[in-house]
């Protein structure tokens, strides 16, 4: 056995030796190579609790809202599938680094054969029937001279930390959802509140005209008018309370639950307290948004894909051995004279495929490319939302100021409109203008506050919660750091 490792040993040598002469003849992948260039950003790693801390909706501390997105990142069957992507790229990637270690197997078969008379076999086997027997123990191991199995597995490793990026991506998506749905249910069941009051103001109102009516001081026809008013509001509550039912149908889905859970969810604005544009945004929070991190290591693995690509190109050494017992007949089987061995090292070189390598490495190249510029795409997207929600927060926050002081202006007619008509001074036409107009003012307060809430909604998912990514298993992570 020593005299043969030795042998193998020698023969490594010469097979390196020879590997190493041969590459030149080998086909020439340099000239394939991505030739595209990703968008400096920068960025940092880690964020808080979606639901806890951090984000717009958490600053609000409505323990209902709260309570929601929990439910929702435990139990939502779509963020579910997007944490078993990252099982199965885990998984993906410990295969990869299996790649680069020793291969050991064992395998036995024992076989009863009758040996064929008109064969190769000597008289004394030919037509007889002997068990044929083998049992033994091999072991082998790819020398990674080129880095191949390394680069597949930093290739692997970037995919599995993309997929658990994309999963922070889904869970800071379901949240954002879960907090606009609660905000548009808060917006309707306000309108409707809005709707109940101005039942009551309208129901007060056709009490006077009918006393008017009365006293013979207005016509039926004022008392027809204030007779539709009242059914108009009572036909809008209606459908307020038609899409408030879907509302909490669709914030009961997004929170993994049955349609009917939240038949009695009733949301007010009020206690939501909008918050201010902060004065300036840092533009390295971008590099912490999800899908950005995603993209990122996208194109991370995509690059590692092509160095695996290219490294094909180049000799396969192999170390090989086995050990075991071989015999006919069950009888000897066992004896030291049946023993088998072997060891040695074996290479494979590509010399001539067909340009299967070659298309291989370009298509690889190709992909890569496409990682890059889909990164760029999904920066500048970002870059373009969180512009439109800072423009639209600070739109909005200039319609609130104008909107405060329409609805003054609108209440204070209204009443003195209202003192005119039961003073005999003003007709019933002026007091139905007063009173739409500060119906729809109430209405607009409402929607703008909506509106305000859904903005920081939509600025703290645009920003990114940035993205917490576990560390690969300790095998992965040595192999990763090796192939940097």
């Amino acid at each position: 056995m020593k005299r043969a490792a030795a042998g193998a040993a020698s023969s490594l040598a010469l097979v390196a030796a020879l590997a190493s002469a041969f590459v030149a003849g080998c086909a020439a992948p340099a000239d394939l190579a991505p030739t595209h260039r990703p968008l400096e950003v920068a960025g940092s790693a880690g964020w808080p609790d979606l639901a806890r801390e951090g984000t717009a909706w958490a600053r609000w501390r409505d323990p209902v809202l709260t309570g929601l997105i929990e439910e929702a990142l435990a139990a939502q069957p779509a963020l579910r599938v997007a944490q078993l992507r990252v099982r199965l790229a885990a998984a993906a990637a410990e295969a990869a680094g299996a790649a680069r270690g020793p291969q050991v197997s064992a395998s036995a078969d024992l076989t009863q054969q009758r040996f064929t008379e008109n064969g190769p076999y000597p008289p004394s086997l030919a037509g007889a029937v002997e068990w044929n027997n083998t049992a033994q123990v091999g072991a082998s191991w790819e020398w990674d001279l080129f880095g191949r199995h390394s680069a597949a597995l930093a290739a692997a490793v970037g995919a599995q930390r993309a997929a658990a990026a994309e999963a922070q991506a889904a869970s800071l998506l379901l949240a954002a959802n879960i907090a606009a749905g609660y905000v548009q249910l808060a917006r309707l069941v306000e309108q409707r509140r809005i709707g109940s009051a101005a039942l009551a103001e309208r129901e007060q109102v056709l009490a006077i005209v009918r006393q008017r009516v009365g006293a013979g001081l207005d016509s039926q026809v004022d008392l027809r008018q204030a007779e539709g008013a009242v059914a108009q509001t009572r036909l809008e509550m209606a459908a307020a309370d038609e899409q408030i039912a879907r509302a909490r149908h669709a914030l009961a889905e997004l929170a993994g639950k049955r349609a009917d859970a939240l038949e009695a969810l009733a949301p007010e604005l009020a206690p939501l307290a909008v918050q201010a544009l902060p004065a300036g945004l840092p533009a390295d929070l971008i590099g912490r948004r999800a899908d950005v991190v995603a993209q990122r290591w996208r194109v991370e693995a995509a690059s590692r894909e092509v160095n695996a690509a290219r490294a094909q190109f180049y000799p396969n050494i192999n170390l090989v051995a086995f050990a075991g017992l071989a015999s006919l007949g069950l009888d000897r089987f066992i004896e030291a004279g049946s023993r088998t061995y072997g060891i040695g090292p074996a290479v494979r070189l590509p010399i001539f495929d067909g340009g299967r390598l070659r298309a291989n490495l370009g298509a690889k190249a190709t992909e890569a490319d496409i990682a890059v510029e889909t990164y760029n795409a999904t920066l500048l997207r970002a870059l373009r939302e969180v512009a439109d929600e800072v423009r639209s927060l600070a739109a909005i926050e200039a319609q609130q100021r104008e909107q405060e002081a329409a609805l003054a202006a609108a209440e204070a007619a209204f009443d003195l409109a209202t003192q005119r008509y039961r003073a005999g001074l003003g007709n019933f036409l002026v007091v139905l203008t007063a009173e739409g107009n500060v119906l729809a003012q109430r209405r607009g307060a409402a929607d703008l506050k909506a509106r305000h809430l859904l903005a920081e909604v939509n600025l703290a998912r645009a920003l990114g919660g940035g993205v917490t990514v576990d560390p690969p298993p300790r095998a992965v992570a040595r192999a990763t750091t090796e192939t940097r």
